[in-house]
């Protein structure tokens, strides 16, 4: 039975055998507020006193997150910031997870919800006419450090200044090319397809290796990002 992690119970969580699934569901576009980032966190840290041997992020219907709550991201400096090292934190969480992370993208992933693609290590889209992409430069917001760094580790090299300094929004095949998917379904088997990678994983691979493993491959890049947080975020402006 699904349990509601916040109040409004947008993020709902279920174990299903070995496998932590956790569902982000505001009948609008999922967006990121402070609500569903709660949410999100105490999702991860579920799985993790239910010693799930994987994890599964999965949006609503055509939408996996629209990216940051504008109300809040617009509402003055400070709150923006506020929102944004939270965000900056949950996609850090998820980067270094103990065990893997599956991302079942069920449509739309705009600005933070495409970050948060580069933060997994599997990502199961939804083919259709769907949008994919950071575009925080044509909406007057800059892209933050650790954005920028996420990205570059897990985009393809060629297609990385298009999808980070041009803003270009991909259609899911192209998201696809680029390194934001690593695999396209249709959306009605986006939610089966990767509960169905992660139960493979949690099966197959072995806790301990994997942490260590992390840590080598992961290690160096997240203290980097951690440490030049606040200073990202002190530079973080919206303009007009």
């Amino acid at each position: 039975m699904s349990q509601a992690l916040n109040d409004s119970a947008t993020v709902t969580y279920d174990l299903e055998e070995k496998v932590a699934v956790i569902r982000v569901d505001d009948g609008k576009a999922n967006a990121l507020g402070h609500e569903v980032l709660a949410g999100l966190e105490a999702g991860l840290d579920r799985a993790d006193s239910d010693s799930a041997g994987a994890i599964v992020i999965l949006g609503r219907e055509g939408k996996f997150s629209a990216g940051f709550d504008l109300s809040v991201m617009t509402s003055g400096p400070e709150q923006a910031r506020d929102l944004l090292a939270r965000g900056a934190r949950l996609g850090m969480s998820i980067f270094d997870s103990d065990r893997p992370v599956i991302l079942g993208v069920t449509g739309h992933a705009l600005a933070m919800g495409a970050i948060l693609l580069c933060c997994a290590d599997v990502r199961v889209g939804a083919d259709g006419p769907y949008k994919l992409g950071l575009n925080e430069v044509r909406i007057g917001m800059p892209v933050p450090a650790f954005a920028v760094e996420l990205c570059r580790d897990r985009l393809a090299a060629p297609f990385f200044t298009q999808a980070v300094q041009l803003g270009h929004i991909h259609s899911p095949a192209e998201a696809l090319a680029a390194g934001f998917l690593d695999e396209l379904v249709e959306l009605d088997q986006v939610s089966a397809r990767s509960i169905e990678i992660a139960s493979e994983l949690a099966e197959a691979i072995h806790g301990g290796p994997f942490r260590t493993t992390r840590r080598t491959v992961r290690g160096e890049l997240l203290a980097t990002l951690r440490e030049g947080l606040e200073r990202d975020m002190s530079l973080f402006n919206i303009e007009a």
